[in-house]
């Protein structure tokens, strides 16, 4: 495979980065479907940090969903794989994928595009890309709580970019407002979410434990017959947990070409926290030492219900015809609820249209995901000092630290049981998710939403304070010391944008202006200089 072109030209990609996508563009395995396909792949980036970053980076990151965050090590691939005969070439048919790559998680925004762009390129080649570049540069930037329209090829793309401050389960698509735009605009009911029903059709029965698989970060290898079942039912698992951030590696299709493979398929130690897809049959060979294998045919309906898969141990795993089935030794912590399942299949027998299966099945997986972390909220919230004890000239008081064996205590009055029906050793769950990266990555963004907190409501405090009536009885080196310490207090605020009112930051600003207005000259001139 080749690279054929790259645009914009001044993208700049290290030759590994070029290698691996020209690998992960194509599928590895010979699949006799002709026609056109669309997949997605994440890829590690190579090479140190890329000085073009944005310069909105930070904002867009503090406002859009913690699962939605532009990446800073890795870019994701969405690709549009034509394969069509031709006796011209040498193996009778010929293979072409366009490639889009960008840092944003959109899957559903980027795959609509290369829908639209993908088959005018493969007629026209460079100069359909060079105009739909130029229509996409003139795009606005994306602003989490904001609907974009969004020209490209005489058709408007109209989406909603998620905010923070959404609700959870809320369905975007009621946030819509259709300004007369003429033509009509393709309207994007979400730019990331799958279709979880069609993603999950032969592991329905299996979701608590998938789920459970997910929350605690457990290594999973998915077998799919190609790309697109491959990277949908990674991209699936992983968004399972919303509105918690899955904090482990991820590879929605993978191949055994990647540089990482070496690293993956090593038996000298455990295999790492991470969800690969792959589809070379070589794979079941190198990974059958992971714990938990997800094996998936092509859709099989058996009546008019989708196949399951059954659980099967790992000893099993024939490596020549692995039968569908998930391969593993793991003992689920929560009982199943078939409750889920009747309502799926009620639905199924009814003929509901995907996105009402789809819709239940979120709401079930956030109803799980909240019942497990709101006794884990409450209790975090519970670290953090008084606020009267946050004093003006005190440096503001640490939060307390988090002790598990004080969390489990809380659980007898608070625990999940308030909020889910499920019966089960949610304890045991809270133990093991505490040694997960996943477990990890929400108390590092909790303990540092709350320290900025901290921060502010002592700026705060400073506002409200007599900063004349300190001052009586300091002497000068006190009163210097206090003007440096406002003085950082306020460049940090301004940095880590904190949660401050602007009119506060102006205040502090005032003071610091009377406090060096009230020294002797010499002190002012130096202080002014500062």
């Amino acid at each position: 495979s080749l690279l054929q072109l790259v645009y914009p030209y001044d993208f700049r990609l290290t030759e590994k980065e070029k290698t691996s996508i020209c690998y992960l563009s194509f599928p590895d395995s010979y699949s006799g479907g002709l026609g056109d396909t669309q997949f997605s792949f994440r890829l590690r980036q190579s090479g140190g940090q890329r000085t073009a970053h944005y310069e909105d980076d930070g904002e867009y990151n503090r406002e859009a969903p913690l699962t939605l965050q532009r990446e800073s090590a890795h870019y994701f691939g969405y690709v549009y794989f034509r394969q069509v005969k031709d006796s011209s070439m040498k193996r009778g048919y010929f293979q072409k994928s366009l490639v889009l790559v960008s840092r944003l998680p959109y899957v559903n925004l980027f795959q609509s595009l290369l829908q639209l762009i993908a088959p005018e390129y493969f007629d026209k080649l460079e100069p359909c890309l060079e105009a739909v570049c130029n229509e996409i540069d003139q795009w606005p930037p994306p602003v989490p709580g904001q609907t974009l329209n969004l020209p490209v090829m005489g058709v408007v793309i109209q989406v909603r970019i998620p905010s923070r401050v959404d609700k959870p389960g809320s369905s975007p698509l009621k946030q819509f407002n259709q300004e007369n735009l003429l033509p009509a605009p393709l309207v994007l009911p979400s730019i990331h979410e799958l279709d979880l029903f069609r993603c999950f059709q032969p592991v329905l029965i299996h979701i608590q434990m998938l789920w459970e698989l997910m929350l605690l970060g457990e290594p999973i290898v998915v077998m799919a017959p190609s790309p697109t079942i491959s990277s949908e039912m990674v991209l699936a698992l992983t968004s399972c947990l919303a509105p918690l951030k899955y904090c482990c590696d991820y590879r929605p299709y993978f191949t055994i070409h990647d540089s990482e493979f070496k690293e993956y398929t090593t038996r000298t130690q455990a295999p790492p926290n991470i969800v690969v897809g792959v589809t070379n049959p070589f794979f079941i060979k190198t990974l059958q030492h992971w714990p938990h294998i997800l094996r998936v045919g092509e859709l099989r309906m058996s009546g008019d219900l989708p196949k399951q898969v059954k659980v099967k141990k790992l000893t099993k795993l024939k490596t020549l015809d692995t039968k569908p089935g998930i391969y593993t030794s793991y003992k689920t912590f929560l009982h199943k609820d078939k409750t889920l399942i009747k309502r799926l299949l009620k639905g199924i027998q009814r003929k509901r249209p995907s996105e009402v299966q789809s819709a239940l099945l979120r709401r079930h997986l956030l109803e799980l995901t909240q019942s497990f972390i709101i006794p884990l909220e409450h209790y975090i919230a519970s670290l953090m000092p008084l606020q009267r004890a946050i004093t003006p000239w005190k440096n503001p008081p640490q939060i307390r630290p988090f002790r598990q064996e004080d969390f489990m205590k809380t659980l007898e009055h608070a625990g999940p049981q308030l909020t889910c029906v499920l019966k089960g050793d949610w304890l045991g769950l809270y133990r093991r998710f505490f040694k997960s990266p996943n477990f990890d990555g929400w108390y590092r963004q909790r303990h540092k939403e709350m320290t900025q907190k901290l921060e502010a409501l002592h700026l705060e405090a400073i506002c409200e304070a007599n900063i004349v009536a300190w001052m009586k009885d300091k002497s000068e080196v006190e009163i210097v010391d206090l003007v440096l310490k406002l003085r950082e207090k306020l460049v940090r605020a301004r940095c880590q944008h904190l949660p401050v009112k602007e009119e506060t930051l102006q205040r502090v600003g005032l003071y610091i202006e009377t406090i060096i207005g009230s020294l002797p000259e010499d002190l002012q001139t130096v202080l002014h200089h500062h």
